[in-house]
């Protein structure tokens, strides 16, 4: 049965394998939270000001430790609905969904969480405990998607999660390595159902990334018109599962379901290590998820500003917890430094 859905291409893409390299992208993510400004007359008192800051770390742990529910996404069975009023970009062969047209139709009330508005009105991309940066497309992203080429890492019949998945690229690239089973993960439900969801959808196509030829670059290059009717794999879909919610909630609701699930032969995760308050709930969830014999590939930039995690704090954290073994399997000097980390158990084979 084929289906057939309507969507565009930018007329200003382009047409060249390295697209990434050219892309702007947006600022790095930024700690949101602010400190409340003293009133006179907490100023005036040390016994306000006590009481004041004493409410402000009871409402900080509150937020802290406020997780937030998880919850399985359906894949609609009209697949026109999907993509409807959607436009496409490309990059490195890949189609995902123009974030500003997103941004837009949230504002206009497709956003239930009004994670949008708020990024807008805090302007920050990140608002720890609302909002984890899902709208936007990380530059570590292009990092490990030219890593799997250039390690030739092979996802043929693995069970993949895409943690953390924003735009869902990589996981996105595990389909087409021919993987048996594609989980996406993201901590916000508008980003899975606006976002995530649509970009698997969008390559899932006959004219869009060719499903299954096993190049994880520059397969397909970008169509040079508007195709306004693709037929849809529907078989690639069924492959998939898309999850949102905190990460200690969603492996509880992986372990616990009534459906089968088997552990996690890959797990993929890109710019999910800037906040260190989060590196416990992280490291636990891939300790229950991963398969005793299976790999982590992250992505990171090797320091974030403003907000203090990074690669070599986690490598250190890791180490702590002595669980897991790590390596560094590539460090990205341009800019910023970036690194891509291996993990897998200490006692696997």
């Amino acid at each position: 049965m084929a289906f057939r859905f309507n969507f565009c291409i930018d007329e200003n893409e382009s047409n060249e394998p390295e697209a990434h390299d050219k892309m702007c992208f947006p600022k790095r993510k930024q700690d949101s939270i602010e400190k409340s400004k003293q009133t006179p007359d907490t100023a005036a008192d040390p016994s306000l000001r006590l009481g004041t800051e004493k409410h402000q770390e009871e409402m900080l742990s509150k937020t802290k430790f406020c997780f937030k529910a998880a919850k399985e996404h359906s894949i609609p069975e009209d697949l026109d609905k999907v993509l409807e009023n959607k436009v496409m970009e490309t990059v490195s062969g890949l189609y995902y969904i123009k974030m500003s047209v997103v941004e837009m139709m949230c504002l206009d009330g497709a956003d239930t969480e009004g994670i949008v508005s708020k990024s807008v009105s805090s302007h920050s991309d990140l608002i720890p405990g609302v909002y984890e940066g899902g709208l936007k497309i990380w530059e570590c992203t292009f990092d490990l998607i030219d890593y799997f080429s250039e390690a030739k890492i092979q996802f043929t019949n693995k069970t993949v999660l895409d943690l953390g998945c924003g735009a869902g690229l990589l996981g996105i690239v595990a389909l087409r390595g021919k993987a048996e089973k594609v989980h996406f993960q993201d901590y916000n439900s508008t980003v899975i159902d606006e976002i995530t969801l649509p970009n698997t959808v969008a390559n899932c196509t006959n004219k869009g990334s060719r499903m299954g030829s096993g190049d994880n670059r520059t397969t397909s290059k970008p169509p040079s018109k508007r195709p306004r009717n693709a037929e849809c794999l529907p078989d690639v879909l069924t492959k998939c599962r898309f999850f949102s919610g905190e990460w200690s909630e969603v492996s509880r609701l992986l372990l616990s379901s009534n459906k089968p699930f088997s552990k996690y032969d890959i797990i993929l995760t890109s710019e999910t290590i800037y906040n260190p308050d989060y590196y416990s709930a992280l490291h636990d969830t891939l300790a229950q998820l991963l398969d005793k014999n299976g790999h982590v590939y992250l992505a990171s930039k090797a320091h974030y500003f403003g907000v203090g995690g990074g690669i070599y704090l986690f490598e250190k954290f890791i180490e702590e917890r002595n669980v897991f073994r790590t390596s560094i399997v590539k460090i990205i000097d341009k800019g910023l430094q970036r690194c891509i980390m291996e993990m897998a158990f200490k006692d696997s084979s």
